[in-house]
């Protein structure tokens, strides 16, 4: 049973009654009345158990896109429904409006649509809705709180998109797809062409050169030499490995260190699926998590359904198992990318001691998100405490830049960069490591 103001107002307007007669018989006999109205209106109301809610699947939008959710009520009673009903999304899903006003004749249907406008990656759910019906005066109903659950899926918002033309167009630059090539980029045999000044001379085909002399005759200046033209290969194998422990929860720039990593993934893993390599991308902290493979097309999509259930778990990461995963996933020479935090203490017990099962075979290369507030308060140093934090920050720095150096020695490459930097520059590492030939 639901009570409403109106019940409220109409005991209020009874009360004058009181205060003009006040006797204990004219109480009873407000008292009564308001009893029998709210009876007859919680009789007379439409059956809230009724109703049948219908939902309608929602597509997957990404995060900060608005969306909306809607259910279909059907009225299987004979009378009349008048009332509302509220969506019960959790917060995170931003609901603008969840509560409806409904009037369903018997027999027929409405239509409710909530907008809205996520604010968390991942499954958001309405775990139910709640029908409240309404008598003919509108003082009091009854209310059924309906279990169907309806979930909306959240993909990352993939903002690092805007780099992908650009980077794009350098890897078709390097292909010879367009005038500009770079001279001696890959390792793929291309086409032969005639020497121009500045030409790499460990790019000239003597063979080629010769065969021109003997049909053209020697001219002494150079012009009869060939040349050799690159282009970086196709068909590589990229493999993507996001950590999602407890490092991945800390917020940088306000956004967690996972979220950031994601977006690194997701333009270094669509850029090399556009250079013709083959990309796989798992997920994993004490297990292996969701896990994405190009063979199967569709690679962006792929990526982002699979990132959108991965949520920071604040457990230590398993880095031994990355070898042997990794050894499932190809057997040839890969570029391998561990996207995790350069936290010396979690490196050194965890990554170092792997380091050489996947550098004997592989090229790995280590992206991590820097925090620029080290930086601003190692600069500031204009009060004691200032200072203190100044000293902090700069040995959180040293050790990082230690961190950095062990990791080249090992023969890593690291790309370490704020939030906002980290995803077009892992992308410029990939694109230099096919230039130089190296992947």
């Amino acid at each position: 049973m639901v009570l409403t103001r109106r019940l409220l107002y109409t005991a209020l307007a009874l009360s004058a009654v009181v205060v003009v007669v006040p006797r204990t018989a004219t109480i009873l006999l407000c008292l009564l009345v308001l009893a029998l109205l709210v009876l007859a209106d919680i009789l007379l109301a439409g059956s809230p158990r009724a109703v049948r809610v219908e939902r309608i699947p929602t597509d997957a939008v990404r995060l900060e896109h608005p969306a909306q959710a809607v259910s279909v009520l059907h009225n299987t009673g004979a009378r009349r429904l008048r009332g509302s009903a509220k969506d019960g999304w959790q917060p995170t899903a931003g609901a603008r409006s969840p509560i409806h006003p409904l009037s369903i004749d018997g027999g027929s249907q409405q239509r409710i649509s909530t907008a809205l406008n996520p604010r968390r990656r991942g499954q958001l759910r309405s775990l139910h809705v709640a029908i409240r019906s309404l008598g003919p005066l509108g003082m009091a109903g009854r209310q059924v709180t309906h279990e169907v659950p309806h979930s909306l899926r959240v993909l990352p918002p993939f903002r690092s998109r805007k780099h992908l033309p650009s980077k794009l167009q350098r890897l078709r630059e390097l292909d010879g797809q367009t005038a500009v090539q770079l001279r001696g980029a890959g390792t793929e045999f291309d086409s032969l062409r005639d020497y121009v000044r500045g030409d790499d001379i460990r790019s000239i085909d003597w063979r080629a050169t010769a065969r021109k002399r003997g049909t053209a005759g020697h001219t002494g200046h150079g012009a009869d030499l060939v040349v050799r033209t690159w282009r970086p290969e196709r068909d590589r194998r990229v493999v993507l490995c996001l950590d999602s422990s407890r490092t991945s929860a800390a917020r940088v720039e306000d956004e967690p260190r996972l979220d950031t990593g994601m977006e690194a993934a997701l333009l270094l893993g669509v850029l090399a699926d556009g250079a013709g390599d083959r990309v796989d991308f798992f997920g994993f902290d004490r297990s292996i998590g969701p896990r994405v493979r190009s063979t199967s097309g569709a690679l962006l999509n792929q990526m982002v359904t699979a990132m959108s259930d991965i949520q920071p778990e604040l457990v230590e990461a398993d880095y031994s198992r990355l070898p042997s995963h990794v050894k499932s996933l190809t057997s040839q020479r890969s570029l391998v990318v561990v996207l995790t935090s350069l936290d010396s203490g979690a490196l050194e017990e965890g990554l170092l001691p792997v380091l050489p099962a996947l550098t004997e075979k592989h090229l790995v290369l280590v992206a991590s998100v820097r925090d620029p507030d080290l930086d601003r308060r190692a600069a500031a140093r204009g009060t004691v405490e200032e200072t203190y934090r100044a000293a902090a920050a700069e040995r959180s720095l040293i050790e990082r830049e230690a961190m950095k150096t062990q990791l080249g020695s090992l023969g890593v490459e690291v790309v370490d960069a704020a939030p906002h930097e980290l995803p077009p520059q892992l992308a410029d590492a990939y694109i230099r490591l096919k230039a130089t030939g190296r992947l």
